[in-house]
């Protein structure tokens, strides 16, 4: 796990109503997409997001992902979602925190595991191209 301050950033969201089941409870598939716009706002700080990775001719897919529930979410409850980068050099490894921003609670985490695929040959890289390098500053 990487330890860089620069590999860490917090979204705060707050629970809408169309995320949730009849009870008030964040339906499971939706932590996905907290997920998804955290490592997007990760992603942006480097100006490696989904554009600039398919302009620098490579495909990101997400290829791996784990959820663990701690407590639930809620119908207008606000969360804090921190995406921190934890491996880059042969795959990208973004962990996943979901906080109740009143309460700092941690509630969720989990991970996602992205591998390039080059746009053009749809070849798997087995190590990260020197693009990713070079946005993230460790070139």
């Amino acid at each position: 796990m990487l330890n860089d301050a620069r590999f860490t950033v917090d979204v705060e969201l707050s629970i809408p109503f169309h995320d949730v089941d009849a009870m008030g409870v964040v339906w499971h598939g939706n932590y996905f997409r907290y997920f998804e716009i955290a490592r997007e706002a990760l992603l942006a700080t480097f100006n490696y997001g989904y554009r600039e990775m398919k302009a620098s001719g490579y495909l990101w897919p997400v290829v791996d992902t784990r959820v663990k529930y701690r407590a639930p979410l809620t119908f207008e409850q606000a969360i804090r979602v921190r995406a921190t980068l934890e491996e880059y050099e042969n795959r990208l490894r973004i962990g996943y925190q979901i906080f109740d921003a009143a309460s700092g609670q941690r509630t969720t985490s989990g991970y996602t595991i992205q591998v390039a695929v080059e746009e053009n040959s749809q070849a798997l890289s087995f190590v990260s191209p020197p693009i990713l390098f070079e946005r993230l500053g460790v070139a």
